[in-house]
């Protein structure tokens, strides 16, 4: 039975998995539409209404058009001597005239009227794409996907809803001139106006299979681009540039980059090829199906059903309504192509769902009596290998506690933790004996005041870079100098040719920089403050001499003035003074104490004591 029907056969199962297929992806793209015109309404609802009164303006103009062409062509036709014939010549000639400037001057505007829109829109998309990128949990930011859609976005979507509505907006317009010109076509004959319907379709058919190509291949070129991206970024960035200089890296750097674009370029020339392969099939169609309309025209004037007046109009009105078909397909084909970009955004924006529940729940008390880490794990993206093992640290109120070991122990992802900053797989981190997750994260985040090794060195005000330490309120300049005098950086900055109001960075006029030291007590000042209840201190005089780094540690009960503390630093002899003492090793916590109990212990602390202090020594003596 089957091998009588053949190959072609397809069963009723898979032909109603395939229907239903084709009305899920329409009813997505209807979704996406109505998104996409609601968020341009939303940006710009007059400009919105404008374009569309223009478009039918614009149509209308371009019936009128066809019907002044063949006004023209009957009074040219019957034009004799008489002074009435010479007047009834200059009626439809001025209308013509007129109509024509009209349309341009509508052409005109609408492309102004576009770029403002298009722009209102992007700021809007913009807004969007940075609410996820700041608001998504910070493990994101460990996965290589995560990039590649936040490229994707950047590179594509943020322009795609905008087009959607464009394509809409020009398929309404394309429509309604279809729609006047096809009428004054049908008034000079019936049998055109099909005929031209006609030759859109080989367009629409082979325009959804060069959207699908489009997409796949943004999908599949986005690592390059990233790539491509990066390297151009090193080699015009001002912290790379003197390591460029020092290590000859500027051939090899470009090279690098030279391969990557080539490899842009290779595929690009392949999708192009194949792009332009179909479009010339589509194209190719259509010219087709309007030779047979030229042809039907020809044989309507031989046969006399046409007129030459008439025959000069539906020549005028074939040429118009030929680019309207297509300009209606085009639509379409936008649609198509941008519906695909925007699921792509979508999902890209529903990444900011999660952190949207940070800021639910009821809020954290101000302060605690104990805050804890108990028994939590944690793994990054990708990653086989537990970064964290089972740690468990307390810290009690007015206490300051040091989580010391070697590079790679595991010590900065657990202050992330305990910061609320990275959600542990197993275990959690309690305050009070409550889980910090049955809080809003938001503002359980609001009480802590974090100060990172790799800190960021902000292109602003050096008062707008301690300030960032809580920008819930208004800058409060006296507080803003106890901090940066707490934290040793007043003197720096009271140097600075303007005082606070320098901008600590060479990128812009009137702006200086500071040493790695000077800018981590600036740092140091930005988690002062923040005056909350719990500050971490994760590595903080990396940039400080081993007296400076013990000379900060020495005053840190007394600028902190009863706040809990947590430091954290691979120099052991810095933070003999904390009231405990936690060692990590492979992300996990080996032994805790005071300094006596654990020197005392003969354990990995002492034998790590003791071997920094005796290259000490060894340096003191050399």
């Amino acid at each position: 039975m089957a091998a009588a029907e053949g190959d072609d056969y397809v069963d009723p199962v898979t032909l109603r998995a395939q229907a239903r297929s084709q009305r899920k992806s329409l009813g997505r793209l209807s979704v996406l539409i109505r998104q996409s015109v609601r968020l341009v309404w939303a940006s710009g609802r007059g400009l919105f209404v404008g374009l569309l009164v223009l478009q039918v303006a614009a149509a209308l103009a371009l019936a009128g058009q066809v019907l002044s062409v063949q006004a023209v062509l009957t009074a040219i036709l019957e034009l004799d001597e008489a002074a009435g014939a010479t007047a009834s010549l200059w009626t439809p000639v001025l209308l013509l005239a007129g109509l024509t400037a009209v349309t341009s001057i509508i052409g005109a505007v609408q492309g102004h009227m576009q770029r403002m829109l298009g722009e209102l829109v992007a700021r809007s998309m913009w807004d969007q794409v940075l609410d996820v990128s700041t608001g998504v949990g910070l493990s994101s930011f460990e996965s290589p996907d995560f990039f590649n859609r936040l490229q994707r976005v950047q590179s594509n979507a943020l322009s795609r809803p905008y087009q959607v509505t464009q394509g809409l907006i020009a398929m309404g317009g394309a429509l309604a001139a279809s729609i006047g010109v096809g009428a004054a076509l049908v008034s000079i004959s019936p049998l055109l106006l099909p005929l031209l319907l006609v030759g859109g379709l080989p367009v629409l058919l082979t325009s959804r299979r060069e959207s699908r190509l489009e997409f796949d291949f943004s999908v599949a070129q986005t690592p390059v681009l990233r790539m491509r991206q990066y390297l151009t970024l090193v080699q015009t960035g001002r912290d790379e540039a003197k390591e460029i200089r020092a290590f000859h890296l500027a051939d090899w750097l470009h090279g690098r980059f030279d391969a990557a674009y080539a490899t842009y370029l290779g595929a690009l020339g392949t999708h192009l090829r194949r792009r332009a392969t179909l479009s010339a099939v589509g194209n190719l169609g259509s010219a087709i199906v309007l030779v047979l309309t030229l042809a039907a025209l020809v044989w309507l004037i031989l046969d006399g059903q046409v007129t030459v007046a008439g025959a000069g109009a539906a020549i005028v009105a074939i040429r118009m309504l030929a680019s309207q078909v297509q300009a209606l397909f085009a639509g379409v084909q936008r649609i198509f192509e941008s519906g695909l970009f925007l699921e792509d955004l979508q999902g890209f924006l529903r990444l900011a769902e999660p952190a949207k529940e940070d800021s639910q729940g009821p809020e954290a008390p101000t302060g605690f009596g104990v805050v804890a880490a108990d028994k939590v794990h944690f793994t990054y993206p990708g990653s086989d290998e537990p970064a964290v093992r089972g740690a468990t640290v307390e810290l009690r109120a007015g206490e300051v506690v040091a989580i010391v070991g070697e590079n790679g122990s595991g010590k900065t992802t657990l202050a992330k933790i305990l910061a609320g900053l990275y959600a542990p797989d197993e275990g959690a981190v309690r305050w009070d004996g409550t889980d910090i997750r049955a809080w809003s994260l938001a503002s359980v985040r609001s009480r802590i005041a974090v100060i990172f090794q790799d800190f960021v060195r902000y292109a602003l005000s050096a008062e707008d870079n301690i300030a960032i330490g809580d920008v819930s309120r208004p800058q409060d300049p006296d507080r803003l100098r106890a901090s940066a005098q707490a934290a040793g950086a007043a003197g720096a900055i009271e140097s600075l040719p303007d005082g606070y109001a320098t901008p600590l960075s060479r990128l812009f006029a009137g702006g200086r920089d500071l040493s790695g030291g000077q800018w981590q007590r600036v740092a140091i000042a930005r988690g002062y403050y923040r005056d909350a209840p719990f500050v971490i201190l994760d590595e903080p005089s990396a940039a400080l001499d081993p007296r400076a780094e013990y000379d900060l540690f020495a005053s840190l009960r007394h600028t902190l003035e009863g706040r809990t503390a947590l430091f954290i630093s691979h120099r052991f002899s810095t933070v003999r003074s904390a009231d405990r003492i936690y060692v990590m090793e492979a992300g996990s916590v080996v032994e805790h104490g005071t300094h006596d109990e654990l020197m005392a212990a003969g354990g990995q602390y002492s034998e790590l004591f003791k071997l920094q202090a005796a290259a000490y020594l060894n340096a003191d003596q050399t």
